[in-house]
């Protein structure tokens, strides 16, 4: 009964999402004016002069756009037990983001505004649009399996610290609790291979009908449970699975690995787009890779063109002057105190009625150095298309260029596979033809083979990128390789360790 009583609940608040949907920019402007007058007596509001603020205008002309180590004077302050510093209420959870593997640990602000109606009415707004997709749908009668990161948290004087996975753990309504797993002792181990041998524990013998977590990770777990159980398939040990929800880095590349680990037509996949900063978009369409950007959920979105690897900050947009198909490096204002914060993601809106975009990658995540133009969304296809041409398998891998004496160049590609091709020419071969299909400007430096030289392939030894995470300390759901680079300086790295 408790299980048709949710059931009924979540999927009647398609309703509020619709209504959101037909009036995106006033859910807009409503959020950045009550955002203005929330913070009006911060710290922040007063040196920027929030009481004379009176439109979007005036607000870009006091507000300077801000990354993260600008912002960090300001977050340093509220660690240090100081009140109503950049948001009114007092800030106890602090995400801890170490991202990808060159960058260095931030301390993302995580107040009760932005549980309660970010992170969560996101959580209650995906499980709506899956089961308004999926009306005969049993999800809710089996137990969810979230694969979050891999840090426990750290009572400091004032605040606690952890990754956004651990967070949310702690501070998840009651009726969540009772439908996930693995248990939050778990959750919060700090030792990921112990932490794997738990939740494989816990859950072998569970009705699991969905899974959550970062692709990498989820299959480093699921390949280990069924070594252990001596089982095939997901489906002998969880017949009843039917979801994964999947975000943090692009699924094109895993999608056949989870195809060999399912081995069923009905598993559902949904994409979700969200981070420390925010939750910012939902797979609403199966059929369709594009997401449906959350309008409101307590951010405010400013859209800065990026051409030719530039951001163009004086062409900044707020939402309702965005064009499809434009790379747009996305600034977000959240009821956080992330004020015109740049977040590091590139995306392009698909479509602006209503506005559903698709995450592109990160602003340092591509390769120009011969005026290419790649980004992760291009190097993501070329991999997937060359694995179908070559029945071959990618577990992970990075790119960066290489540079010849005679001023020409090629795209040095590390790759570790799952399930080699039996020729790396051929995978070679398709990798090139999928990139200048889709990229004109690579297509255009490939030409006659004379600035930029055919890709050079390197295959990695198994488990190389797992070892790279793990002797760095960054082993876990939250942590990812950053996968293209515009020199070689990472390359140098890792050239050391071979």
């Amino acid at each position: 009964m408790l299980n048709t009583f949710l059931s009924i609940k979540i999927k009647n608040r398609i309703n509020l999402i619709n209504q959101v949907i037909e009036n995106p920019i006033y859910y807009q402007n409503t959020i950045l004016k009550n955002h203005l007058k929330i913070a009006s007596k911060t710290l922040f509001g007063e040196q920027h002069l929030f009481n004379e603020i009176e439109n979007y205008d005036s607000f870009i002309d006091k507000v300077p756009i801000r990354n993260y180590n600008e912002l960090q004077p300001y977050i340093n302050l509220i660690r240090k037990g100081v009140n109503n510093v950049i948001w009114p209420q007092k800030t106890k959870w602090f995400a801890k983001s170490s991202g990808t593997t060159l960058s260095r640990s931030k301390f993302i602000p995580i107040t009760k505004d932005s549980l309660k109606n970010c992170h969560f009415k996101a959580g209650r707004d995906m499980l709506s649009i899956y089961l308004n997709n999926n009306p005969q749908s049993s999800i809710l009668n089996g137990k969810s399996l979230m694969i979050g990161g891999s840090t426990s948290i750290d009572k400091l004087k004032t605040y606690y610290t952890g990754d956004l996975s651990s967070i949310i753990i702690r501070n998840l309504p009651i009726w969540v609790q009772l439908k996930r797993l693995p248990s939050i002792k778990t959750s919060l181990l700090k030792n990921w291979s112990k932490k794997i041998e738990h939740i494989i524990c816990e859950s072998k013998n569970k009705n699991i009908t969905s899974i959550s977590g970062v692709p990498s990770w989820t299959i480093i777990i699921m390949n280990q449970l069924m070594k252990e159980m001596k089982i095939n398939c997901l489906s002998e040990v969880w017949p009843n699975l039917e979801l994964y929800m999947h975000g943090g880095i692009s699924f094109d590349s895993y999608r056949t690995s989870f195809k060999k680990l399912t081995r069923t037509k009905n598993i559902n996949y949904l994409e979700l787009y969200n981070a420390s900063e925010g939750f910012f978009g939902i797979q609403d369409n199966p059929n369709k890779s594009d997401l449906l950007l959350l309008i409101n959920h307590g951010i405010f979105y400013e859209f800065i063109p990026v051409e030719n690897g530039i951001q163009l900050k004086e062409k900044i947009v707020p939402l309702h002057k965005v064009k499809t198909n434009q790379i747009y490096a996305m600034i977000i204002t959240t009821n956080s105190g992330l004020w015109r914060y740049e977040i590091g993601d590139t995306i392009i809106f698909t479509s602006t009625n209503p506005y559903k975009i698709k995450l592109i990658g990160r602003t340092q995540s591509f390769i120009n150095a011969f005026g290419e133009e790649l980004n992760e969304d291009n190097a993501n296809k070329a991999i997937e298309y060359s694995c179908n041409k070559t029945n071959s398998i990618v577990k992970e891998y990075i790119a960066a260029p290489i540079f010849y004496q005679d001023k020409s160049g090629a795209h040095d590609w590390y790759i570790e596979f799952e399930k080699p091709p039996k020729n790396i020419k051929e995978f070679q071969f398709n990798l090139d033809k999928k990139l200048k299909a889709i990229n004109s400007d690579y297509e255009a430096k490939r030409k006659k083979n004379i600035l930029l030289k055919e890709p050079i392939i390197n295959s990695m030894r198994k488990d190389f990128f797992y070892n790279l995470l793990k002797e760095q300390k960054k082993l876990g759901g939250q942590n990812k390789i950053q996968r293209l680079h515009n020199n070689r300086k990472f390359l140098k790295q890792i050239n050391k360790k071979l």
